[in-house]
């Protein structure tokens, strides 16, 4: 008989459930299948859901119990070896489907009678959460499991669980929707219709990607645990599918309709429950890596073959067991297999550096040019390339299951990561230590963030990150604080993705229908007025909507249509050799290289990286090519300065931090220089307080004083000027 629902235990150990009544158990590494139990005759199983693995922090190896949905009104929890134990009288009609909480604290279950119910972890029942007048067929929770997101007829619901809160709604398909799926790590939604379609939403609702139509209702989606993959099942038809929704992969498998797809743990292997009593098993294979001149791929799931384009050397890479994840950067390929990880350099595929891990199921990889880092279910791990653990950064509330390449972020120093708890917070780490940086107070926006990327070179103490807000402003702000307030500037409008260059700090971004690139973004902090010149912009028409860039490695941007097709884009190589130029303080050889390549946006940034260092001489000829007289002509004065700290201090000037410069000054003992700073930027009352304080100069502060509202034509109307203008006398001239 046709089979209803399967559930994987462990990334080897399947249950599925008949109509038939049965429950079997498979196990794929020993390829034995055998009966847990019979249920009774009157009890036809829907949907099963495996009790969560990860509760309250503790992680156990497999799962140990599971509910059990049927068509005779009552949902049974069983535990792992086939004992009912216990049964609840849960709707009127079939219960259509059971999922538990991620924390395992909850249950939802739907039905044929239209309600939508919460459970607790014993089966007693806390709350019905809607009734409507159409069945319910699917239900899944949000990420942060707080809302439920469930279907009605054409309709998406997401409710959340408090009361009174704001209900979200919208039609999603022409037909009946069948199933639905929503995965905590991209935050994205799947729907699944008789309209022969499938959907990709983000959480708002808002429309991702939309299938043609196929020849059948599209029966089963479900999204692969890290959100990378979703797999789509339909009538004699297993597809499957990038996040963003275009299609790696169709099969045409004899299996009458696909009723429910079950991905393994570790996300290498799915399960499908079939119309004609089989279970499907199917393996992703053939996953790709590049990097400059190797691609790699994995061509069985134990093997890989690297394959080097320049004189088309061929290695095959075998591993003990399975491959999980993998990851190629920075010359070297690290791979986690179920048991170990794997670290070869590019330099030689034959001896791998290879150590074992705890966990075992690695959701993330992420490198650096020093070291690398690894994401599991129990914390983030930071390696060497030898093999050797770093550090082991922590934050109070830490989920790393639902971390990925946009929500965490590594350098040299530096690791980033977005708190799920609140969006609006990055807590950044130093990364030898594994320590909170500076103060070790997060960092924290107005709003909630979606994607965070730190630049890759340079000094430590200018690392910069850039992130993306949710209404897709780009912001870029100095990882670095001690104690004083960071500005966070925006830089960017309707960003949909961004990468920092991996041997330079430029950093580009698809702006609403440009690509942008950002030769220099530390611009903003030297001279914002500088930052469009230093852009260099190009029409993005041609990449459709949503792309997504993969790679800016050299001065190749390599981007993804939202079909799933790459497109590789060139930039100038020029401004990676300026930053060259500059980080070794090769000025002369900096100013040679823009007058060759005759270009604005050059000038521009060599002026800013020359404020930004400090060396005047250079920033005036960059000044001058631009064509900023007024800016030439304010650094020549800087330069007939007679001492070095009111040098300093109006270079800071000159930046817009005039904090910083009044400081320098009065540290220095010019108290004068430092009250007319405040007189020159009409900052009348700082200018009275720091002469009042010093008991200096207070006569000067009151004649320009005096002087300024004269030319205005103005009466004198501040309390504190016109008090001390009653104790001093001032010489009329």
């Amino acid at each position: 008989d046709l089979v209803s629902c399967v559930g994987w235990t462990t990334a080897d150990e399947l249950y599925s459930c008949s109509d038939d009544h049965q429950i079997m158990k498979w196990n794929l590494l020993t390829s034995e299948t055998t009966q847990v139990v019979k249920l009774p005759d009157d009890i036809y199983p829907i949907d099963l859901h495996w009790f969560p693995r990860s509760v309250g922090g503790k992680k156990q190896s497999h799962a140990e119990s599971f509910v059990l949905t049927s068509s005779d009104g009552k949902f049974h929890l069983i535990s792992k070896l086939g004992r009912v134990e216990k049964s609840v009288e849960a709707h009127c009609g079939a219960v259509l489907a059971g999922r538990w909480n991620y924390e395992g604290t909850a249950l939802v279950t739907v039905g044929e009678d239209g309600q939508v119910k919460i459970w607790s972890k014993s089966g007693m029942l806390r709350s019905t959460l809607a009734q409507q007048g159409t069945p319910v067929y699917s239900v899944a929770w949000g990420p942060d499991s707080e809302k439920v997101l469930y279907t009605s007829g054409r309709q998406l619901i997401i409710k959340p669980l408090q009361p009174n809160a704001k209900v979200l709604q919208w039609k999603a398909h022409d037909g009946l929707i069948l199933k639905t799926d929503w995965n905590s790590v991209n935050d994205l939604i799947l729907s699944a219709g008789e309209d022969c379609k499938y959907k990709v939403w983000d959480s708002y609702g808002r429309l991702l990607y939309s299938s043609q139509p196929h020849e059948y209702p599209i029966t089963s989606v479900s999204w692969a645990v890290d959100g990378e993959l979703f797999a789509v099942g339909s009538f004699h038809t297993l597809r499957l599918c990038d996040k963003t929704g275009w299609s790696y992969a169709l099969e045409k498998p004899n299996t009458g309709s696909i009723f429910s797809i079950a991905w393994s743990i570790d996300g290498t292997q799915l399960a499908g429950a079939c119309g004609n009593g089989h279970v499907i098993f199917a393996h992703v294979v053939e996953q790709h890596w590049e990097w400059k001149n190797f691609e790699i791929t994995l061509i069985k799931r134990r093997t890989m073959e690297v394959h080097n384009v320049l004189n088309d050397a061929v290695d095959l890479l075998e591993f003990r067991d399975r491959v999980i994840k993998a990851s190629l950067n920075y010359g070297h390929l690290v791979v986690s297999t179920s048991l170990q990880c794997y670290v070869f350099s590019t330099k030689n595929w034959n001896t791998p550096l290879i150590f074992d891990l705890k966990e075992g199921t690695v959701s993330l990889i992420l490198q650096a040019e020093r070291h690398f880092l690894l994401v599991d279910g129990g914390g983030l791990y930071l390696y060497s390339y030898e093999g050797r653990l770093i550090s082991s950064p922590k934050f109070p509330g830490m989920r790393t299951d639902i971390l990925n390449a946009q929500t965490v972020s590594l350098s040299n120093d530096t690791l980033a990561v977005k708190d799920k708890a609140d969006e609006k917070v990055i807590y950044i780490f130093e990364a030898l230590t594994g320590k909170p940086l500076g103060d070790g107070k997060p960092l924290t926006h107005k709003t909630e963030i979606v994607e965070i990327a730190l630049d890759q070179r340079g000094l430590t103490s200018e690392r910069k990150i850039a992130f993306i807000d949710k209404n897709r402003d780009l912001y870029i702000t100095s990882v670095k604080r001690f104690g004083k307030e960071q500005k966070i500037v925006k830089i960017g409008t309707m960003v949909q993705t961004l990468a920092w260059n991996d041997t330079s700090n430029i950093l580009c971004g698809i702006q609403d229908t440009r690509l942008s690139v950002w030769y220099y973004p530390n611009t903003v902090y030297v001279d914002k007025d500088l930052l469009p010149k230093t852009l260099y912009e190009k029409d993005a028409s041609e990449f459709s909507k949503n792309p997504q860039i993969v790679h800016f490695v050299g001065n190749q941007v390599t981007i993804r249509r939202a079909d799933g097709s790459l497109i590789h884009l060139n930039i100038s190589p020029y401004p990676a050799i300026l930053h060259e130029y500059v980080s070794g303080s090769k000025w002369e050889d900096a100013v040679r290289l823009c007058r060759f390549v005759k270009d604005q946006t050059m000038w521009a940034c060599l002026a800013a990286m020359a404020v930004a260092n400090k060396d005047m001489a250079t920033a005036e000829i960059a000044y001058a090519s631009t064509g900023e007289i007024d800016k030439v002509q304010y650094i020549n004065s800087i330069k007939d300065l007679p001492s070095k700290e009111s040098r300093m201090a109006h270079i800071l000037l000159f930046s817009g931090n005039t904090q910083e410069a009044e400081t320098l000054l009065l540290q220095a003992g010019l108290v004068y220089q430092a009250i007319q700073v405040n007189i020159n930027l009409y900052n009348w009352d700082r200018a009275l307080e720091l002469a009042v304080k010093h008991k200096t100069h207070v006569d000067t502060v009151l004649a320009y004083r005096q002087k300024f509202l004269e030319d205005f034509g103005k009466k004198e109307t501040n309390k504190r000027f016109l008090q001390y203008a009653e104790g001093v006398s001032i010489p009329q001239n």
